[in-house]
């Protein structure tokens, strides 16, 4: 497998160099943040401690625009996002936290929107390996026609199933990747660590 390309222009203009892949966990607003323009949506939602959870990245999500014409975010989807940067295992989501996943989520929306050709919202199997593809993921028939299954209906996957899946994908890379040492492709794992693991994600 390889790793999604996730450093993409936003729709919305802030600093460069303000989103970095693999940032520190967000928390408490700092001096300046209350500047960039996402912290608007952010802060809409959040609360005093500076974090949000997923009904609340939710509603923040929906607000932003972000998926466009596009079906906004369902909850579970929501959810499998915090998992995917909840670091501290809190739950929650900081405001550094949300940046990332902002820029990340501008990189899918961009495949997606260069393989839905028609406009449709959904896409089919192969043009869903095709966006993977172009991610650096590289997947099997066998590998495919699994996720077509589990994230599609009636052979198409939709937006918010096709952001799953690549929240999903990266999060299960990451964690296969960590154990890795060696980048040989194969890891042995513990059965309790196998169940943290999907668990976890």
């Amino acid at each position: 497998m390889g790793e999604a390309e996730e450093q993409v222009p936003d729709p919305i203009p802030h600093d460069r160099h303000s989103v970095k892949y693999g940032s520190a966990p967000g928390g408490p607003a700092f001096p300046g943040q209350a500047q960039d323009p996402l912290y608007g949506y952010f802060a809409a939602v959040a609360g005093q401690d500076g974090q949000i959870d997923a009904d609340e990245l939710q509603r923040c999500l929906t607000q932003s625009g972000i998926a466009g014409a596009y079906k906004p975010f369902n909850l579970e989807t929501c959810r499998l996002m915090i998992s995917m940067l909840d670091r501290d295992m809190s739950g929650t989501m900081g405001f550094n936290e949300f940046k990332e996943l902002w820029a990340v989520l501008s990189g899918w929306r961009q495949h997606f929107m260069s393989v839905d050709s028609d406009h449709s919202g959904s896409v089919d199997s192969q043009e869903m390996q095709k966006a993977l593809a172009t991610m650096g993921f590289r997947l099997t028939p066998q590998a495919m026609s699994a996720i077509t299954k589990r994230y599609g209906s009636h052979g198409k996957i939709a937006f918010d199933d096709y952001i799953a899946c690549c929240v999903k994908l990266r999060a299960l890379t990451d964690s296969f990747r960590r154990r890795d040492a060696a980048q040989q492709g194969m890891v042995n794992f513990q059965y309790d660590d196998f169940i943290q693991c999907i668990m976890s994600i």
